[in-house]
């Protein structure tokens, strides 16, 4: 019964086991995705012809629905308290310390559905983000217009649809917050592991350069970077980019530097291992949890500062959307049009906060005092 619950619908018979969390994530999945082909179907169908976007849209949509079917399938009815605790590596571990910090599930949830949305946004709107009507008709909406039933979050001062441009958006300044802390923890994690270990003149070369780029101010310096060359969302990513990898580097360096002194790195060496050996296969593996929650915590302070640039008109260029440069347009309408302003603020705000509870969750999860307490 339980089998088959879980192939028709996912997420089921993990209800009927009162496995709330999971069962009711797979099953809001699978209805919430479904109901979205069944309403926008024609959007769907058309979403091979309609270009890269709507390709990368239904892949998606596709992907997700037969990860979650999958899912409930092989997760199968709950194992016994023993076998869990004996057959479960280091992520499931973590995951069972994670999932305790209820915020931080919520937390993640919102991160997840916010990428979602921007991958399925051909679905969910029909409106150009960047069109602008030359006349106003009913079906295009009104300069400035409140929400309704056409425009859920309103229009802009351009009549521009504003659900459309924070989905469009969220594109732009989730993914610039992604890559550029992807690239600062690239460049951090190299420089500071092999400093840390290496010690000597090298150390001192990096920690006096993270030292100087940490003496100015974050925004001050993406502001001189930014204002010296012709803007465009690479050289955002790669400013932001340049100003993150110091406290990157920081941070593994002083890992690295705890890790090196413990007995099994001095097994290593004893043994003859190369330096490259010691240090990516067995040092950084083991200074993987500070440097992960660094990064879920830099993310949402990327995408502030990103933010930031944008409203003072160094960021994103218009007609594009970005969060930051949404607020920027509508700050002559706060108080007759308080719509232009208020959602892109709000969605901004929601996902900094959601990085950050993410980030407290795997600060949590990844001490070890906590996670040899964890129970499944």
């Amino acid at each position: 019964m339980v089998r088959w619950a879980a192939l028709l619908l996912p997420g089921s018979a993990h209800l009927l086991e009162r496995r709330w969390l999971g069962g009711g994530t797979a099953l809001a999945l699978w209805v919430g995705l479904l109901g979205l082909v069944v309403f926008r179907f024609r959007r769907v169908v058309d979403a091979v012809a309609s270009g890269t976007d709507g390709r990368i849209g239904l892949a998606v949509l596709l992907l997700v629905l037969l990860t979650v079917w999958i899912w409930s399938l092989k997760s199968g009815p709950r194992r016994s308290e023993k076998g869990a605790s004996a057959g479960d590596g280091d992520w499931a571990r973590l995951w069972g310390s994670f999932r305790e910090n209820r915020l931080a599930v919520v937390g993640l949830w919102v991160v997840f559905g916010f990428y979602l949305a921007t991958f399925l946004t051909p679905f969910l709107t029909p409106y150009d983000p960047i069109f602008q009507p030359a006349f106003q008709t009913p079906e295009m909406g009104l300069l400035s217009a409140p929400p309704s039933a056409a425009h859920l979050l309103g229009t802009d001062g351009l009549s521009r649809d504003l659900f459309t441009r924070l989905l469009y958006g969220a594109r732009i300044s989730l993914s610039i917050g992604f890559l550029a802390v992807g690239i600062s923890v690239t460049i951090g994690t190299l420089l500071g592991a092999v400093a840390g270990y290496l010690g000597g003149w090298f150390d001192f070369v990096v920690m006096r350069l993270v030292d100087l780029f940490m003496a100015f101010p974050r925004l001050v310096l993406l502001i001189a970077i930014v204002a010296l060359f012709d803007s465009s969302i690479f050289l955002i990513i790669v400013a932001l980019a340049l100003t993150q990898w110091p406290f990157m580097a920081r941070v593994v360096r002083g890992e690295i530097l705890a890790l090196k002194e413990r007995e099994f790195a001095e097994a290593a060496r004893a043994l003859g291992f190369s330096r490259t050996r010691i240090i990516f296969k067995h040092l950084l593996p083991n200074a993987l949890g500070p440097l992960i929650v660094a990064a879920t915590l830099g993310i949402g302070n990327t995408i502030i500062l990103e933010a930031g640039l944008s409203f003072l008109g160094l960021g994103v260029q218009g007609p594009m959307p970005s969060w930051g440069r949404m607020v920027f347009d509508g700050r002559s309408y706060l108080l007759d049009a308080w719509w232009i302003t208020t959602f892109p603020g709000l969605a901004i705000v929601l996902v900094v906060l959601a990085f950050n509870l993410v980030g407290d969750g795997l600060r949590d999860a990844l001490d070890p005092r906590q996670v040899s307490e964890v129970r499944r």
